[in-house]
Parts: structure tokens; sequence; C-alpha cells
């Protein structure tokens, strides 16, 4: 039996909503899927303010909390398939990817994840030159524009291939993986 390919879902706490919302999606779409644990948490709870479980934020000894946080999400980075970045607006800046979620894309784009990232990002977005830099794949709000490895697709120079990474033509090394 095939292992269904896995994505793992990176966003800010205050997206963890619409991720519950789109691991139902993927999950139809035959997706595995990796969520956050505040995400889950949140789940369970019902309760999808992050100010609820930011809680070094009163008390900077729980520091520890999302130290491990960040280190249980990028383990899952590590071991999925593709990263699948939610972005949405926030703070008054269309498509935004804080700090958290930049981290957790460049742990997939070192280890040679697919990046796809679900809606276009701002020019207001401070780390837009970083996000462009990693090559991801926009899904222009619709996660059914996750491609599948057999589904043909032609880079901006026209060269045709299949899979999930990018062109291997004009990023010849991208597909080697050690």
């Amino acid at each position: 039996m095939k292992k269904k390919e896995s994505v793992t879902v990176c966003s800010s706490a205050a997206f963890f909503k619409q991720a519950i919302e789109a691991d139902k999606e993927l999950r139809r779409m035959g997706f595995a899927v990796k969520l956050p644990y505040t995400a889950m948490k949140m789940k369970q709870s019902g309760d999808y303010r992050p100010e609820t479980y930011k809680i070094w934020f009163k008390n900077p000894e729980q520091y520890g909390r999302k130290t491990w946080l960040i280190k249980n999400h990028l383990q899952k980075v590590k071991k999925g398939d593709v990263v699948l970045v939610l972005n949405y607006e926030k703070n008054g800046i269309p498509g935004y990817i804080g700090g958290n979620t930049l981290i957790e894309a460049a742990i997939g784009f070192h280890y040679k994840k697919p990046i796809y990232i679900l809606n276009p990002i701002s020019d207001k977005l401070d780390v837009k030159e970083e996000v462009l830099g990693m090559r991801p794949i926009f899904l222009d709000g619709n996660l059914q524009n996750i491609a599948p490895e057999k589904k043909e697709k032609v880079c901006g120079r026209g060269h045709r291939y299949k899979g999930r990474n990018p062109c291997p033509v004009c990023w010849p090394g991208r597909n080697k993986r050690k």
C-alpha cells in the first residue's frame, strides 16, 4: 500500500481555526496532515484565541513552552512531504507570514520540501524577499491547486516537467536528496 503524501500546515496562531478547516479539506483530498500542536489543542477546546495559549507573555518563565512548540513543529516539517503556509490578512497586511511561519518554511526549504503558500503575499510583508527566495508555489487561495506528482507543469521559461518541486532545468539540484 502506498503511503499517503503528508502536508505539514504552517501559519500564524491567529489562523489556526482556518488550519482546522484546511485539515478537513486536505484529508478529503487524500493527504495525511500534520498540524501545529496548539491548533489541535484549540480544536479540542473550541477556544481559538491565541492569547489563551501564549502563556509566556504573562509569565516569561514559560518561554520553555514556546521552545517546545517550535521544536515539535519543526520536526513535523522535517518528516512531512510538503509544507503548506496558510496566510491571510493580519495587522492590515494581506497574505501575512510571521516570524515563526517563516522559520518553519525555511526549514522545509532546507530539507528540499516543496513549499505551497495559499494566498498571494503583499508588498507590505517585511519578509517578502525571503519568502520569494524560497521559490514557493502559490495556490491562489485554492487548496485544490496543490499539484499531484503526475500533473505536468510548465515553468516561467516554458520547460515542461512533472513533480512537486521547482523546474529541474531552471533550478538543478533542488530535487537531489542527501
